[in-house]
């Protein structure tokens, strides 16, 4: 199958043999594709091999045989943000998430409609005074599992009923939010989100900074049951990146 003019995200780019590149891309009409850049690696294709890093859009032709496709041609079609920081490495964990749950060659309109969104929100969430990275985040896992299909009405509980804001909850991979009884452990309701923070992101509306924190582990636990079990290296590096910054 010959890929033509195809707009695609890159998502990721690694060196194979000796001049080419294995490199992951999230394509408009095509969805997740790995594709084989030979002979990039020579002092002449220093434009290709920047069109072929992380974050760059793209415009490419390709041949699909297989699992792989051939690279024929790519271009930029703009500059990728320019991140460093917190940023980069959330951006990172965007790139990770879409490579572990998008199953290759299956079109995810939507999806790649999500990710140049939150690309673009990484590149304001660089600038001084912008936003919250952690919102970002959120909503772009939100939208994820929704345009996979492993998404939650998160108004109302796994039973039906209207979503308390003063409850807490837990996410049920398969069933939705559950109601945590009052009586339950200490520990168990710190790891819930508030129902006001599950109601705001439902309304697309950034909760206060207590209501944001809470979203973070039930949606990870949610991800983390799609992914299979097998964490991400991203949430590593977030993890001793937290350990860094404690007062020691």
């Amino acid at each position: 199958m010959r890929i033509t003019a195809e707009a695609a995200y890159v998502l990721h780019a690694r060196p194979w043999r000796e001049t080419s590149l294995l490199v992951e891309v999230l394509a408009e009409n095509h969805g997740r594709l790995g594709l084989v850049a030979r002979g990039v690696q020579g002092p002449k294709k220093q434009v290709l091999r920047a069109a072929l890093q992380p974050l760059q859009h793209i415009r490419l032709d390709a041949v699909q045989r297989g699992e792989l496709a051939q690279l024929v041609a790519a271009e930029a079609l703009d500059a990728a943000p320019r991140l460093a920081g917190e940023a980069m490495l959330a951006a990172f964990y965007v790139n990770e998430l879409v490579m572990r749950l998008a199953p290759r060659q299956d079109p995810h309109g939507d999806l790649y409609r999500i990710y140049g969104q939150t690309r673009s929100r990484l590149g304001r969430e660089s600038l001084p005074g912008e936003g919250s990275l952690a919102w970002t985040l959120r909503r772009f896992e939100r939208d994820l599992l929704e345009s996979l299909g492993s998404g939650f009405d998160l108004s109302e509980d796994a039973e039906g009923g209207a979503i308390d804001p003063a409850a807490r909850y837990r996410i049920d991979p398969e069933q939705g939010p559950r109601r945590l009884l009052s009586d339950r452990g200490r520990d168990e309701r710190s790891n819930a989100a508030t129902g006001s923070a599950l109601l705001a992101l439902a309304a697309d509306r950034q909760p206060n900074a207590d209501d944001l924190a809470s979203l973070r582990l039930v949606l990870r636990s949610v991800l983390s049951h799609h992914l299979g079990g097998r964490g991400l290296k991203s949430w590593e590096m977030l993890s001793e990146l937290g350990r860094l910054k404690r007062p020691g």
